[in-house]
């Protein structure tokens, strides 16, 4: 019976209920130790049973906090045979954390999607619930894996309801419930019937706080407690009774008890065998089960609070733990299991136990669980007697830290690594790794400096990846000199390296000498995509194939290698850097752990893409973003995508995409935040500020454009600018952008091209001088790179100041050859004002008309309003703009538009559902209500609507 929990049993139930009816939801209870959470698990359990409704388990265990996926292994093991169902890369993954011999994927979120898909898979056969007790001590990569399951199930079947204290489970996110105290009424039901006498009832339920565990325990003592309430917290209160009740046992019996406390996993026979070699049994228990302290079973021995475990645990002497840890290391058959118990036995340095742990560690890395792999590295580091070796697996737990999403704890690892060296070629082996700790902290012009400063000292093959990686981050960070010195040092050393010469001549605004270093570096690779880029184009313009193609020759790096997502070149968002061209990806693992091959195509194509971005090569950058996606959601490496979508969204908005562009970065939002990484968020929502200027929407754009550091900032001011451009703000135009190309990132793509409205600002508020300066630069990058858009948008520019319809011409000519219908757009705005200025009213309404199209069809309200005041000056009338609600594709979310194009391009629910690491039941959800709002009722008809 369960008292003064009438709130949470129907909130519970409430969660049980929707996913019976198909909608799935997940509670985090969270609360003191005692607080009944327990309590309320196996009430939900016991609830649920013979009602249909399949009940999966997993108890957090605190000795089992660092092992990789031993929460995972318990919850699964009772549905391992459903493996089949899933796609291979999944079960795959699956099996590799039960141990039942697949192959480990390539991300740490792979897990987490596998699981979703197969508690999806089992929910097809009734309503699943998943209970997951003192979540603060799953293991991180189980952790991972049950939160990225229940952010992303939507509707299906299944309900999940973890218990957790107040620390050690973040669950951003989900909803919470924190059980209340009991009531002085439902303390005084409880002790009913303990036979306590009135004074000592009221003595107990005012100690206990109305915490139920410290009721029912303060209640079997059956004395007045002279232990101040208050500053002692309600849980040392009752770990302190646990201790006196356990210090009133047999030895024998408090032996048996320490014993089961530090095996800890429940695992009997091991138990026994242990016991049995330091002269113990089960029957030493005897007393520990007659006072309510554990519960023994054929099967298992069990503490009937953690807290008894803890007290079992900490009564007993060191000398007496260590004599346990050996005894259970002795008799362990496995591995990991015997690595644990002899390190907590351990007093003293020992490089044999190091080895062993570094050896666990290598295990746990293959499983993907980074997080317990920088663990072991950790401890190994601990018992490691050389400094210098201490030093370098302090690194190696630093690196996998970062894997794991942990760039604090890296930081004090490395700290802690760097205390121990002064040899420069020591400290330059800790350099990449400290280098993202910095960055990802936003000191990207530290980690920048420190790179070049050490490369000095870095043993040959690393020298051209670290001198690359600072130029990258110099790039974005606008430490030009830092660009300088990378490329003195390569050229000191006899090395030409077409990136980093390339960024030299470029912060130098040697446009002539810089671009075609990118640009041919660029043409290079681009052969490498093969029959993938034919394939992979139509990605980039929101039509997917209806299959993805599998790269010939790529394959996936070591778990835990992955290059640093670097805010991209232009300006634009984040885009991953490689390592030295040819050479491999560079190879630090990324805060995430995203995976990208490590084949020297690999890294030719990531910074190819990096060279595209710079080079603002629409083709190119579209290709490369469209291949890119595809390959990683064809091996299910869910990490990289938010930022990859995040490059492709880029490309989208300048192709006039802006519903795809949503779309993309909707879905790499909500992985952001499904993965926790919610700091990429703003910079995601940066990339749609371009067309909320467009648009001018200008609270959006605000929103969107807010502050973000280095090369994010300038993206998200060439948004505001462009928006005050429209609303016809020219003065704060002019005032920004000036005061950009003063500063620090004024070599950035985004703010060389923003010249252009740097330009007609000027011209348009009567200060034709104050455009000259932007516009010899924007006509040197222009005829440098040679791509037709810029090509274009720079004669349009000349048009403005020279009033010479030649420069109008040629740019409407150079905008054939490109596929930016916003900027064709501006170009036949201002010839069509040119024209009717100069008389020529009947030749004006041809490309005015063209604009106003293309302005309507964006949704480019201020652009919109002045083509048709223009077209009006001509003498045409002008219909008025279709409401946006018309268009049928208006209605869907960015979601539906997903699935509508994958399903209309052939891909079953599965596929989409694979493709989208959704589930087919949500996709099936979002068919339907799309079908509903487009008033069709089958993938006939929608085979027949355009959805372009």
């Amino acid at each position: 019976m369960l008292y003064g929990r009438a709130s949470e049993q129907a909130a519970i139930e409430e969660l049980v209920e929707a996913a019976r009816g198909g909608r799935s939801g997940a509670l985090v209870l969270r609360g003191e130790p005692g607080i009944g959470k327990s309590a309320l698990l196996d009430w939900a359990a016991e609830h649920c049973a013979g009602g249909g409704v399949r009940v999966l388990r997993v108890a957090g265990i605190e000795t089992e906090a660092d092992l990789a996926f031993a929460g995972l292994v318990q919850l699964l093991w009772p549905v391992k045979d459903h493996l089949e169902a899933l796609p291979a890369a999944q079960a795959d993954a699956l099996r590799a954390v039960l141990g039942s011999g697949g192959a480990a994927g390539q991300d740490r979120f792979l897990s987490g999607l596998a699981v979703m898909m197969l508690l999806a898979r089992l929910a097809d056969d009734g309503p699943v619930l998943c209970l997951a007790d003192d979540a603060h001590w799953l293991d991180h990569a189980t952790a991972d894996a049950l939160l990225f399951a229940a952010r992303r199930l939507t509707q299906e079947k299944v309900a999940m309801v973890f218990a957790a204290r107040e620390e050690g489970f973040a669950a951003p996110g989900l909803p919470e419930l924190r059980p209340s105290r009991l009531s002085q009424q439902d303390a005084e039901r409880v002790l009913a019937h303990r036979g306590l006498t009135p004074a000592a009832r009221e003595q107990v339920i005012a100690e206990s706080e109305g915490n139920p565990l410290a009721l029912i325990e303060f209640s079997r003592e059956r004395r007045r407690y002279h232990a101040a309430a208050g500053p002692v917290p309600i849980a040392d209160r009752v770990l302190a009774s646990f201790r006196s009740r356990i210090a009133l046992l047999p030895d024998r019996t408090r032996l048996m008890m320490l014993m089961a406390a530090a095996e800890g996993r429940g695992d009997l026979p091991l138990l026994l065998s242990a016991a049995d070699a330091l002269g113990v049994g089960p029957e030493d228990l005897a007393q520990a089960e007659q006072a309510g302290l554990v519960e023994v079973s054929a099967a298992a021995i069990a503490f009937r609070h953690p807290l008894i475990r803890t007290a079992a645990y900490q009564s007993a002497p060191l000398a007496r733990r260590i004599t346990a840890h050996r005894a259970l290391a002795d008799a362990a058959t496995d591995d990991d299991c015997r690595v644990r118990h002899r390190a907590a036995a351990a007093t003293s340095p020992d490089e044999d136990l190091a080895v062993e742990l570094t050896r666990a560690a290598e295990r746990a890395h293959d499983r993907t669980a980074f997080a317990a792999a920088a663990g072991l590295w950790e401890q190994a580091a601990l018992f490691t007697p050389h400094p210098r070796d201490r030093a370098a697996r302090l690194g190696r737990a630093a690196a996998l830290a970062l894997s794991s999403g942990q760039a604090d704890h890296a930081d004090r690892l490395l700290g802690q690594a760097e205390a121990l060296l002064d040899d420069p070629a020591c400290l330059a082996t800790l350099t990449e790794t400290r280098a993202v700790v910095e960055f990802e902290r936003g000191a990207g012009r530290v980690a920048a400096r420190l790179l070049v400063e050490r490369s000095a000292a870095a043993e040959p093959g690393r020298v051209v990846p670290m001198l690359r990686t600072a130029a990258g981050y110099a790039w974005v960070c606008g430490e030009a000199e830092v660009i300088r010195s990378a490329a003195a040092r390569l050229a000191g050393l006899g090395v030409r390296d077409p990136m980093i010469q390339g960024l030299a001549h470029l912060v130098d605004d040697d446009y002539a000498r810089g671009l075609p270093l990118l640009g041919r570096f660029v043409a290079q690779a681009l052969p490498l995509l093969g029959q993938f880029v034919a394939q992979a184009l139509p990605l980039a313009t929101g039509q997917a194939p209806h299959s993805l193609p599998h790269v010939s020759g790529q394959a996936p790096l070591a778990a835990g290698q992955a290059p640093h997502m670097l805010p991209d070149a232009a300006g634009q968002g984040t885009h991953m850097l490689p390592d030295a061209a040819g050479q491999g990806t560079h190879m630090l693992p990324d805060a995430a752990g995203q995976m990208p091959h490590a084949l020297p195509e690999g890294a030719a194509l990531q910074w190819a893409a990096f060279c595209a971005m710079i080079l603002s090569d629409d083709g190119a950058a579209a290709a490369l973003a469209g291949a890119e996606v595809a390959r990683f959601r064809r091996q299910s490496l869910v990490g990289a995508l938010p930022q990859l979508l995040q490059d492709l969204a880029g490309v989208q908005v300048q192709a006039g995409r802006h519903r795809d562009a949503e779309a993309s970065i909707e879905e790499a939002v909500q992985l952001a935040r499904d993965t926790g990484m919610h700091q990429r968020v703003p910079r995601l929502h940066s990339v749609l500020a371009r067309v909320a200027a467009i648009e001018g929407d200008e609270r959006r754009c605000v929103r969107l454009a807010s502050d973000q550091p280095d090369a994010g900032g300038m993206t998200g001011l060439a948004a505001l600018c462009l928006l005050d451009l429209g609303l016809g703000r020219y003065d704060r135009v002019l005032e920004r952008l000036e005061a950009a190309a003063r500063g620090p990132l004024r070599h950035l793509t985004v703010l060389v091209t923003a010249g252009a409205d740097q330009v007609e600002a000027a011209v348009r508020l009567g200060e034709p001088e104050r455009a000259e300066a932007p516009l010899r630069r924007l006509e040197a990058w222009a005829r440098a790179g040679g791509q037709p858009w810029a090509e274009a948008v720079s004669a349009r520019c000349r048009g403005l100041l020279s009033d010479d319809e030649d420069d109008y011409l040629r740019a409407l000519a150079a905008h054939q050859h490109a596929d930016r219908p916003f900027e064709q757009a501006r170009t036949e705005l201002v010839y069509g004002e040119w024209l009717r200025r100069s008389g020529r009213r009947a030749d004006a309404r041809a490309p005015l008309r063209a604009a106003l199209g293309t302005f309507e069809r964006l949704r480019a309200a201020p652009w919109r309003s002045r083509a048709e005041a223009e077209l009006k000056a001509t003498g045409e009338s002008v219909l008025p703009a279709r409401p946006a609600a018309a268009d049928p594709l208006e209605r869907l979310t960015p979601q539906e538009l997903q699935v509508v194009r994958l399903a209309k391009d052939g891909s079953t629910s599965r596929e989409i559902a694979a493709h989208l690491f959704l589930s087919p039941r949500t996709v099936e959800h979002h068919l339907y209500r799309a079908y509903r709002k487009l008033g069709i009722r089958s993938r006939r008809e929608l085979a027949r609507l355009d959805l372009a």
